[in-house]
């Protein structure tokens, strides 16, 4: 965790909280940038991703080992159910779980932030990764809810993290594309194809939020894989 994971994390889920705030109670059923949800399910996961986060914090913090969720089958079964809620009932979950997961990071004991729990993913990690997790769920589900926010809302130094976050993820699982992306002064890999664009635009293709159409490139766009 570096010294500004905790005020981007913070000031994600008030970003997040802004959005929802925009919802009116009939748009909680229009389609999200996510295939196959509703801003009904993104915001279920938001809500049951921080209660998961939760279950990783108290596994640090005791020792006894209490997993993000009891399966895959138990998480998207438990999204599916929560975003069948009554629009201010799913408020209310989102809301509620932010508060525990909130409460759970300022009780933390600070020897045990070093404690290793492992992610859905099967990642061992430092429980000093939880709230970067958690930061950038906030910020790109925010972009999801599709109801006015993208990612040039998204501080920029916060959008970098997430392209090294991407970049990393890719390394881990040796997919990082044939690239070398450019944003500014920033740049991201050592490939043979050079792609510029806003920072904004290369978050979004990166985190598979677009298909790259603002971006340049001395070729085609390779497709990418996935990132979380």
């Amino acid at each position: 965790m570096t010294p500004e994971t905790l005020p981007w994390w913070e000031d994600g889920e008030r970003h997040l909280g802004t959005a929802l705030g925009r919802l009116t109670d009939e748009e909680f059923g229009a389609d999200s940038l996510l295939p196959g949800w509703t801003r009904s399910h993104v915001l279920a996961h938001v809500a049951h991703n921080a209660d998961a986060l939760v279950n990783l914090l108290t596994w640090a913090r005791t020792g006894v080992e209490t997993p993000m969720y009891a399966s895959q089958e138990v998480r998207n079964t438990g999204i599916a159910e929560t975003a069948q809620l009554p629009a201010d009932e799913l408020r209310g979950e989102v809301l509620g779980a932010t508060e525990r997961l909130v409460e759970a990071v300022r009780t933390m004991p600070e020897e045990a932030w070093s404690a290793e729990v492992r992610t859905m993913q099967g990642r061992d990690v430092p429980a000093l990764e939880i709230p970067w997790m958690r930061c950038r769920e906030v910020w790109v589900h925010a972009v999801d809810l599709n109801s006015g926010v993208t990612f040039a809302d998204v501080p920029e130094d916060v959008q970098a993290a997430l392209v090294d976050d991407v970049f990393r993820m890719w390394d881990r699982r040796d997919q990082v594309p044939d690239v070398v992306l450019f944003a500014g002064d920033r740049e991201w890999g050592t490939g043979s194809l050079a792609v510029a664009g806003p920072l904004p635009a290369v978050t979004a293709w990166v985190t598979g939020r677009s298909r790259g159409d603002d971006l340049t490139a001395d070729g085609p766009l390779p497709s990418l894989a996935a990132w979380l």
